[in-house]
């Protein structure tokens, strides 16, 4: 099995990167990818769990906002992690989620709940790139919901009046500095509606103009008529399909390889990067 997009405590998983892949191991993943938030923190300590039945994919999913302010979410896999431009990217997003972070939780204390910044920093694992998630767990340890999946829901959706975005590329600037890093770049969920807006099909025109690789269609967020719609489009464009589960632990309901990707497609997607950077042992 091949699952190209999770996450670890060095951004919102609540599995530690060498935890991470002992329990791709366990479910039978052959080929794992790693794409934390906005960070490549977790790809050494991942590597030194790996054994000879799984090999991974060392990425990072891009934070990013179109010009109309709709966001999306890059996956870039493959690239060379010492890219300088590809770490300032990465950086730069990094440093917008404490601003962000702060504005939410005036925002919900103005409203009368519970939570501080203090504690969203204690929900966070040291070294982790603070998000929502970390919000969430907030949240659950004061007792303001039971848990993580009713605060995005009631509290913490991107429809929400306590949503801040922050400054972020557009998709376009991620898939150049991926794609000039030696990687390749797949668009995560692009029609997970239920999360807020969403692109639209001519919207893809321009990011396969940069470079695009991918679309990751089969993904929990993504009702049967939105994959074919996105099958479609990676047909017409000639786009790699894939599928993933968007794992990230404890608190949320994406299980480990509940959504994979076929070998062929997955082997035509390596190809695209410049150099072969699958790590095995």
């Amino acid at each position: 099995m091949i699952d190209l997009h999770t996450h670890t405590t060095a951004s919102d998983g609540t599995d530690s990167p060498f935890a991470l892949v002992k329990k791709a191991l366990a479910t039978g993943v052959k080929t794992l990818a790693i794409t934390d938030h906005d960070s490549t923190a977790g790809w050494d300590e991942a590597i030194t769990a790996l054994q000879p039945q799984i090999e991974l994919v060392l990425g990072s999913e891009i934070s990013c906002l179109t010009t109309d302010g709709i966001s999306v979410h890059m996956l870039g896999l493959l690239f060379d992690g010492e890219n300088v431009a590809m770490q300032q990217i990465l950086s730069d997003s990094r440093d917008t989620r404490i601003p962000r972070m702060r504005k939410m939780v005036e925002l919900l204390r103005a409203d009368g709940i519970n939570i501080s910044l203090d504690d969203v920093y204690a929900a966070t694992p040291e070294g982790a790139t603070v998000g929502r998630p970390h919000l969430a767990d907030a949240l659950v340890r004061n007792g303001v919901v039971a848990e993580r999946d009713e605060a995005f829901l009631h509290l913490l959706s991107n429809e929400s009046k306590y949503y801040v975005t922050h400054a972020a590329p557009t998709p376009v600037d991620a898939i150049l500095a991926i794609r000039a890093a030696g990687g390749v770049a797949v668009i995560a969920h692009p029609f997970a509606s239920r999360r807020g807006q969403i692109i639209t099909t001519e919207t893809f025109l321009d990011l396969c103009a940069a470079g695009l690789n991918g679309i990751e269609v089969h993904h929990r967020d993504q009702n049967a008529q939105e994959r074919q719609t996105l099958t479609d489009i990676a047909h017409d464009l000639n786009l790699v399909i894939t599928g993933a589960s968007d794992y990230h632990g404890t608190g949320k309901l994406n299980a480990m390889a509940e959504n994979t990707t076929d070998p062929e497609q997955w082997e035509a997607l390596e190809s695209q990067a410049d150099a072969r950077r699958v790590v095995r042992v």
